[in-house]
C-alpha cells in the first residue's frame, strides 16, 4: 500500500460526509498468524510450552494469602508501566494515592492520577472476569476502549491533529473517524476500519488456548496496525495483551507483560516497526507483510512473557520475601516507628496467610489493646489491610515501601 499523508478534513465537513474508504483489502494484514509450513514455529511453541508451565508452576508456588495483595499490586504496575511507555511517568507513590481518593491539587499531576486510576479500575474489571473471554472480538475492545476513557478526566478526553492543531473530542468506544499515522507507518483510512476490524476478530477471537497463546503477539501488532482508536491505542492494545495470558493461561493476575515491554521500551517499538514493513521477497511468506518480522515480534513477545514470570517467581520466594518484610519490621521497631512485637505478627500472618483479630493478642503474648496498637501502627505504614473493621488481618504491598519490599518491580 502507497504511503498516504493524513488528509486535512475541517470539523465541520467531517461531521456531514461519510466517513472515507480507500478500499483497503483486509489482506493487507496477513499474514496474521504463524503459518504451518513457517520454519520457525515448533520453536515458539516450545516458548508456549515454556511460557505456560512456568506460568502454572509460580501460581502454584504462591503462599496462601498473597494471592489478593499481590493482584492489587500488580495492578498497579501494570498501570505504571503501561503509561510509561505512553511517556507518562506517574509516581507509584501517586497512583496508590489515586486508589486512595487522595488526588493532587497540581492539574497536571491530578490529570495523571485521574488516568492512572482509569487504567486500574479498567484492569480491575478484566480481573473480574468483565470481558468474559472476548479480549480480542470487535465489542470487547470497544469495551475496554468505552471504560478507560469514560473514566479519564476531561482535559485527556481531546485528541489534538498534529497537522492543523485542530482538537478533536475523544468519544469512549468509538473508532477514529479520521486519517493517523504514527511514524512511517499510515494507518488505514477510518471508512474501512470495521472491516478490519470485523477480520481481526474472525482470526484471533475463539482460537483454541495453544493457539491463542501463540498468536497473542501477532494479535498485539495488527491491531495497533489498525490503530482503531484517535486515541488509547497502545493502552487497550496492552489490556488486550494482558486479558489474553489472563485467560489462556489463568494468571490469576498474578504478573505482567507490560514491565517487560516498558524495560525493553526501544526494541519493542522497534519489532514493532518491522512488523509493518511489506514483505521482502518470495521467502518471506506468502501474505502482504513480511512473516520473518512477524516471527520476530512473536519470539520477543513470548520471551518477554517468560522473563516477567520468571521475575515474579523469584520476587515472591516465600523465604526471600519474609526475610525482607521482618527485616523492615526490626528496621522499624529500632527507629521507634512501629511496637517491638510487630514483626511477631507480621510472622504469623504470613505463615498463616491471615489473621483473625481475635487471635493478634495471643500471638504476641500481651493484651488486647497492646494488640490493636501493633495492628494500628502496621496499618498506618501500609503493610497489613484487612476488608473491614472486623475482618482478618492480611500483608500488603504499600508502593512507599516497594523498593524495600519488592526490590526491582520499579525503577529505582
Amino acid at each position: 500500500m502507497a504511503a498516504r499523508k493524513p488528509a486535512k478534513i475541517s470539523a465541520k465537513k467531517r461531521a456531514s460526509e461519510p466517513l472515507r474508504d480507500e478500499g483497503e483489502d483486509v489482506a493487507l494484514m496477513e499474514p496474521m498468524r504463524i503459518s504451518e509450513e513457517c520454519d520457525a514455529r515448533p520453536a515458539l511453541m516450545d516458548l508456549v510450552l515454556d511460557l505456560t508451565k512456568r506460568s502454572a508452576s509460580f501460581r502454584a508456588s504462591l503462599p496462601k494469602g498473597l494471592a489478593e495483595p499481590l493482584v492489587e499490586f500488580v495492578r498497579s504496575m501494570n498501570c505504571y508501566y503501561s503509561n510509561l511507555i505512553e511517556g507518562h511517568n506517574t509516581h507509584p507513590v501517586d497512583i496508590e494515592c489515586a486508589i486512595n481518593n487522595d488526588i493532587s491539587k497540581n492539574p497536571k499531576k491530578r490529570d495523571l492520577q485521574l488516568e492512572a486510576k482509569a487504567h486500574i479500575e479498567v484492569q480491575r474489571w478484566i480481573d473480574e472476569g468483565g470481558l468474559h473471554g472476548q479480549e480480542m472480538t470487535v465489542e470487547g475492545l470497544l469495551q475496554i476502549h468505552r471504560r478507560f476513557t469514560n473514566h479519564l478526566p476531561g482535559d485527556l478526553r481531546w485528541v489534538e491533529n498534529p497537522d492543523s492543531g485542530e482538537k478533536m473530542p475523544l468519544i469512549p468506544g468509538e473508532m477514529r473517524k479520521r486519517d493517523a499515522a504514527v511514524g512511517d507507518h499510515v494507518a488505514i483510512s477510518p471508512g474501512a476500519l470495521p472491516r478490519f476490524m470485523r477480520r481481526f476478530e474472525e482470526r484471533y477471537a475463539g482460537l483454541g488456548t495453544f493457539e491463542t497463546i501463540l498468536s497473542a503477539g501477532a494479535a498485539h501488532h495488527r491491531l495497533l496496525y489498525i490503530h482503531p482508536f484517535a486515541d488509547g491505542n497502545g493502552r487497550v492494545t496492552r489490556l488486550m495483551s494482558y486479558a489474553t495470558m489472563l485467560r489462556t493461561l489463568d494468571t490469576g493476575g498474578l504478573w505482567s507483560i507490560a514491565r517487560g515491554l516498558a524495560r525493553r521500551q526501544d526494541e519493542y517499538k522497534r519489532r514493532l516497526a518491522e512488523c509493518d514493513e511489506v514483505r521482502r521477497g518470495d521467502r518471506d511468506g506468502r501474505g502482504h507483510l513480511g512473516e520473518a518480522a512477524l516471527v520476530t515480534f512473536t519470539r520477543f513477545f513470548l520471551e518477554v512473557c517468560i522473563d516477567q514470570v520468571t521475575f515474579m517467581e523469584v520476587l515472591m520466594q516465600p523465604k526471600a520475601l519474609r526475610e525482607r518484610i521482618l527485616n523492615w519490621a526490626e528496621e522499624e521497631s529500632a527507629l521507634g516507628t512501629i511496637p517491638a512485637k510487630g514483626s511477631r505478627v507480621l510472622d504469623a500472618i504470613l505463615f498463616r496467610g491471615s489473621l483473625p483479630r481475635a487471635e493478634v493478642a495471643s500471638v504476641m503474648n500481651q493484651s488486647d489493646r497492646a494488640g490493636n496498637y501493633v495492628t494500628k501502627a502496621l496499618s498506618k505504614h501500609g503493610v497489613i489491610t484487612s476488608s473491614g473493621a472486623r475482618a482478618d488481618w492480611h500483608i500488603a504491598f504499600p508502593a512507599k515501601l516497594a523498593p524495600r519490599l519488592m526490590p526491582g518491580l520499579f525503577p529505582d
